[in-house]
């Protein structure tokens, strides 16, 4: 019987970050928890917000077929018009409840999207290191995924270098900011000059390159300011989740904006919910649609990300260890003690330490840690990043 090879390829090669997950529970069932210091996985330790609680008690009151049935595809209009008016107030825009399409997380909002966009043969440019399962939506819907390297002593956008690869087949460009895997947020300047190369290239190829802004971070920063991206280029399409913000991963609800402002608004709008249609994500979540009406305006709780980001880089400075300071979301991008990190990576499990190495995420000689974890745990493997430096002395 003959299977899709596309999809046996992305099933048999898993995650690596989820793979390094797995190991760590299988060492923590065989070892205990506390001998293992597990940074592989961007899972919230951070409680949801109390209010996240009484909303859901509260919905739990209505009658089980408005509570448990279908919604519109695009989600509850009261839901769209919350989050409409959350982010008209936040960014000073005017936002209407259909310029949003509620969706089952960010990997259904990309995923869509890159669906409404692209065509076969088309391109989206990603920007190196990012996250490893953006190569796997965009291939999926057709499209060839092209590595673009940050820059590589600041890990900031490299506007010439992602207008050397602009071309008459470019389709998108993604951003994520504050970034996974780095913890980087792209300022202002850097987003008008990347709205500047991508008028540019429309203008010399001929043709519409959308800028799609992947936020599921964006609560998660340490005081520097995250720029609202639309204000920049009007091409944009910004997905969004709120597994991060309200602390909610496995709830799996989020929103596609199409933005007034986008010369394709009245195409695109369509185009993702026939998008949605065809992949089957329409009708997210009903309970947490209502949800997130309740708790669109709760702040994260970021004190305990604060605390273990002081810790972790503290601690790491004590030993010597090279790292991007981190701006916003709950990873460290430290260097790793060769070039090799996935031979690093290997030395390192040995002390029952997981990071993940950066070839899973488009480049060399690095490691992500999440932060997002027991304060204890960071405390606790210093010892461990001790002895794997005194290895490499």
């Amino acid at each position: 019987m003959s299977i899709n090879e596309q999809s046996y390829t992305y099933g048999a090669s898993k995650s690596s970050i989820r793979e390094i997950a797995a190991y760590g529970a299988t060492r923590k069932a065989a070892i205990g928890a506390e001998k293992v210091f597990d940074f592989s996985l961007g899972n919230p330790s951070v409680p949801a917000p109390e209010e996240v609680r009484a909303s859901i008690e509260k919905n739990l009151d209505l009658p089980s077929m408005q509570l448990h049935g279908y919604t519109p595809a695009a989600g509850l209009p009261s839901v769209r018009q919350a989050v409409a008016t959350s982010l008209s107030s936040r960014y000073s825009t005017h936002y209407d409840p259909d310029d949003l399409f509620l969706t089952c997380g960010a990997a259904a909002s990309l995923t869509i999207t890159f669906n409404a966009l692209v065509n076969h043969g088309d391109e989206v440019i990603v920007i190196a290191p990012y996250f490893p399962e953006y190569r796997v939506w965009i291939e999926t819907a057709g499209a060839k995924c092209v590595e673009v390297m940050a820059d590589e002593k600041t890990f900031q956008l490299d506007v010439d270098a992602i207008s050397a690869a602009l071309n008459e087949r470019t389709k998108a460009v993604v951003i994520d900011s504050p970034n996974n895997p780095v913890g980087s947020i792209y300022p202002e300047s850097s987003l008008l000059e990347l709205a500047k190369a991508l008028r540019a290239a429309e203008k010399k190829y001929g043709t519409a390159i959308y800028l799609v802004s992947d936020e599921p971070y964006r609560e998660i920063n340490y005081g520097e300011q995250v720029p609202w991206v639309p204000y920049s280029y009007d091409r944009t399409v910004v997905t969004y989740s709120y597994s991060k913000a309200l602390s909610l991963p496995g709830e799996r609800i989020g929103w596609v904006l199409i933005p007034p402002t986008n010369p394709d608004h009245d195409r695109l709008l369509p185009a993702i919910a026939g998008s949605a249609r065809k992949l089957g994500f329409v009708c997210a979540p009903a309970l947490f649609q209502r949800v997130i009406a309740d708790c669109v305006n709760v702040p994260s709780n970021i004190d305990a990300y604060k605390k273990n980001r002081q810790a972790l880089t503290e601690g790491l400075d004590r030993l010597g260890y090279h790292y991007i300071e981190p701006q916003g979301a709950f990873y460290l991008w430290m260097q790793a003690l060769e070039p090799d990190d996935e031979a690093f990576f290997e030395r390192a499990r040995a002390l029952e330490l997981l990071p993940v190495p950066s070839t899973s995420f488009g480049c060399k000689g690095w490691v992500r840690l999440g932060y997002c974890v027991k304060y204890e745990t960071i405390v606790n493997s210093m010892g461990a990043w001790k002895t794997l430096w005194e290895q490499y002395a």
